[in-house]
């Protein structure tokens, strides 16, 4: 035990170290024929996230919101034990049709969270081989689940048994080993989805920049059939993935919490004093970002999503040091609570495994590759 809590320290010392904000690499202004004045003051940053053409919405983000939906309705099936492997993994990899989900909408679309995990295009265009394993990683979670804790659910979770465990508040049920499958899978996912689709794919430039998309959006040449240009439709499925189920997602902030990946967390590290401020700090650039493709100012565009990449990962690195700490006092205290303890670190170890997707400032590489992670 005493091994395994130097293990934790250890861990959140490092992440601690390396996830911290320390304001490097962010040019914060602009020198053009040297003039240098404050980017932002280039361009006007609306109060709003709302983005017009002959006064229709360009914003549109439906795919991103679907799989919001999806990845809640999956997670809930974690925890009825009526569901077999079967029919949660169908829900993860849906196909068009399929009748996986409660919501007939869900069931219609051909979008599924599978297809979208561990599928970025600068980590994974060229990496099948992590690709898959990832996806393997949240299948097994799945399957696991229904294997190993479904049939013990009435069972007293002991060492080495699977099982339900009071944590003074809830009932948490575990693996042999103390793991709560559903929040490996969910904290994963944060990562796997949610995190590499923003900061590694949509708001890359090979996704932003991707064929004719400069010169279409210089020409304001839309997609054929929508009012939005390429570029414009990039950056709002980013957007999507953060605010997708914000009652009014315009103004995100006054709901966040919205779902349960990353919109829930933002809001919690939020709340934190320490890092008070740093939702607003995401809008800002989310909306600035937005404001510059429309301008055609894609140096602005580009320091925008540099700020988006540090804080959103820097919310990840948050909350697994948060988690581990969590996890830690629980077990120190002198009856150790050991529900509260294993659902602290089975958040925990889900947003540690979620840091292999998190991105450097300024840079093309993770804050902890996957084999850090994996060591971890």
């Amino acid at each position: 035990m005493k091994k395994n809590l130097l293990l934790l320290s250890s861990i959140a010392s490092l992440l601690f170290i390396s996830c911290s904000s320390d304001d490097d690499g962010l040019e914060l202004s602009e020198c053009v024929d040297g003039d240098c004045d404050p980017i932002e003051s280039r361009i006007d940053n609306p109060d709003s996230y709302t983005f017009t053409r002959d006064n229709e919405s360009t914003v549109s983000f439906g795919g991103q919101t679907t799989r919001l939906k999806m990845g809640d309705e999956i997670l809930s099936a974690f925890t009825d034990v009526t569901s077999t492997s079967e029919q949660i993994l169908s829900m993860y990899a849906h196909e068009e049709g399929a009748n996986d989900f409660e919501d007939a909408d869900l069931n219609a679309s051909d979008k599924s969270v599978r297809s979208k995990t561990a599928a970025s295009a600068d980590f994974f265009a060229t990496n099948a081989t992590d690709q898959a394993v990832i996806r393997a990683d949240f299948d097994g979670w799945i399957s696991a689940q229904v294997d190993e804790v479904f049939p013990n659910w009435e069972v007293a979770a002991a060492a080495g048994t699977a099982g339900q465990i009071a944590d003074g508040s809830s009932t948490r049920y575990i693996n042999a080993q103390g793991l709560e499958y559903n929040q490996a899978f969910n904290k994963g996912l944060i990562g796997a989805l949610t995190i590499d689709q923003v900061v590694n794919n949509y708001l890359s430039t090979a996704v932003l920049d991707e064929g004719d998309n400069v010169a279409d959006n210089d020409a304001n040449v839309v997609v054929e059939g929508e009012v939005y240009t390429n570029m414009e439709h990039k950056w709002d499925e980013a957007y999507g993935y953060v605010y997708g189920l914000n009652a009014d997602a315009a103004n995100p902030n006054d709901d966040l919490g919205a779902d349960s990946f990353l919109n829930k967390y933002i809001g919690r590290v939020e709340g934190d004093d320490d890092f008070a401020g740093i939702a607003d700090e995401i809008f800002q650039a989310f909306k600035l970002g937005r404001a510059a493709i429309v301008a055609k100012q894609y140096d602005v565009r580009d320091a925008q999503a540099e700020i988006i990449r540090e804080k959103l990962s820097e919310v990840i690195g948050i909350r697994a040091v948060y988690y581990l700490q969590q996890g830690k006092n629980s077990l120190d205290q002198e009856a150790p609570d050991h529900g509260g303890a294993f659902h602290d670190l089975s958040e925990g170890y889900g947003f540690v495994y979620s840091l292999q997707f998190t991105r450097k400032t300024n840079s093309s590489e993770p804050y902890f590759t996957k084999e850090e992670v994996d060591a971890f």
